[in-house]
């Protein structure tokens, strides 16, 4: 049976259709010189000078990668202390509760964490800002990063620390000198999907920010509820740009030492 049969063909397309469709209609459009989204008139970059030198858009965009860059961080290396007594505290008081404490963010909907969240901050008199946003993320994000560096964990062998300390270092110094670079990858991963998470949350964020602390999709989300502005059809291209150019450069990075490798 071919694999490229009529019905395979016609599924495959309006499946990339469905999926891909309203990127292009709105990257085409990000360039349309008129003020209505929807009426073509000519094609101009001048919404992408507007997009740049709206200082609502940079304001929101930089909060939003101080925080992610800080919460992906800190909830990484938090990640790297619970996945490491998860794996290798077989037993100890209170085991259940902490791995209940550590996992139920994943699946816990955004609305109730952003509203437990918000009812801490709220019982202890802290007001919303930077740092409420940068607690809230790093607490949803560093469930994600405990799971993926906890797969790695499992799979190391603990021989490999052993004879470090065999030949004189501390059970720390072996975490350190061997554990750590062994499972930098899987540390690396956790890092990029706690980045990519901050990144792109706004269920969360919307309850916990405060004055001076409105992230970038919040900002989109605020100004969409007016309207669809020609600007923000410029600000998704470009955003989509960004994330198309890693994803490329990742991909060639792969195969070219996939192809060394071999």
């Amino acid at each position: 049976m071919s694999r490229f049969s009529p019905f395979n063909v016609v599924a495959l397309t309006f499946g990339f259709a469905f999926l891909y469709l309203p990127i292009m209609l709105l990257v085409v459009y990000s360039f349309n010189e008129n003020d209505l989204v929807t009426v073509w008139t000519g094609f101009s970059f001048k919404w992408y000078g507007e997009m740049f030198a709206n200082r609502g858009f940079r304001d929101a965009a930089w909060v939003t990668i101080r925080v992610a860059l800080i919460s992906s961080t800190v909830a990484t290396a938090f990640g790297i202390l619970a996945a490491v007594t998860l794996v290798r505290a077989k037993v100890f008081f209170g085991r259940t509760l902490f791995t209940g404490m550590v996992y139920t963010p994943l699946v816990m909907p955004e609305v109730i964490t952003g509203i437990s969240l918000l009812l801490f901050f709220v019982n202890f008199n802290i007001d919303r800002g930077m740092e409420t946003l940068i607690i809230a993320h790093i607490t949803f994000t560093m469930a994600f990063a405990t799971v993926v560096i906890s797969s790695r964990l499992i799979d190391f062998d603990l021989s490999l620390e052993e004879a470090a300390m065999d030949l004189g270092c501390s059970r720390f110094e072996a975490f350190l000198r061997v554990t750590l670079p062994n499972i930098a990858p899987a540390v690396a991963a956790a890092w990029f999907l706690s980045l990519a998470l901050s990144l792109d949350d706004v269920v969360v964020s919307q309850f916990v920010n405060g004055p001076g602390s409105t992230t970038l999709p919040i900002k989109v989300l605020s100004s969409v509820r007016l309207g669809v502005s020609p600007e923000i059809n410029a600000l998704s291209a470009t955003l989509i740009g960004m994330v198309t150019s890693v994803v490329i450069v990742a991909t060639i990075i792969q195969k070219t030492r996939a192809v060394q490798d071999s």
